[in-house]
């Protein structure tokens, strides 16, 4: 199984984005699914995660109120970040990673799945 995340780009400061992370096929079997970020010269962070059901969303605190993670088990176990009133600090690749641990956290060592990244800049 291999992860694909896509829907990032170029866009303005206050603009939105919304980033798909799709499996090349159906799973039954991950527990839940993350979006992480890593901009250039930094570690890879923590943005949102979210469980199988739903029904568990955890966020990092910059994008809280911002950034709303969702998914949709009948479009091939579909992952989706939405990303609105960007700014420049959003700007990074964001990677899409899936985890089969009952408990799991914020730290990249808990997902063992990844997608290949989708870049997005946030620039005037």
């Amino acid at each position: 199984v291999q992860l694909q995340a896509s829907g990032g780009g170029l866009v303005q400061p206050g603009g939105s984005l919304r980033l798909s992370c799709q499996p090349s096929e159906r799973t039954f079997d991950w527990v839940a699914t993350a979006w992480f970020r890593q901009a250039p010269g930094k570690e890879r962070e923590f943005v949102a995660s979210i469980n199988w059901r739903g029904s568990s969303k955890n966020y990092k605190n910059s994008v809280k109120g911002r950034f709303i993670i969702s998914r949709d088990n009948a479009v091939k176990n579909t992952v989706y970040l939405r990303m609105d009133n960007l700014k420049p600090e959003d700007t990074a690749v964001y990677f899409c990673a899936t985890t089969q641990r009952q408990r799991y956290g914020d730290s990249p060592p808990d997902f063992s799945l990844w997608g290949q990244g989708t870049q997005v800049t946030v620039s005037s």
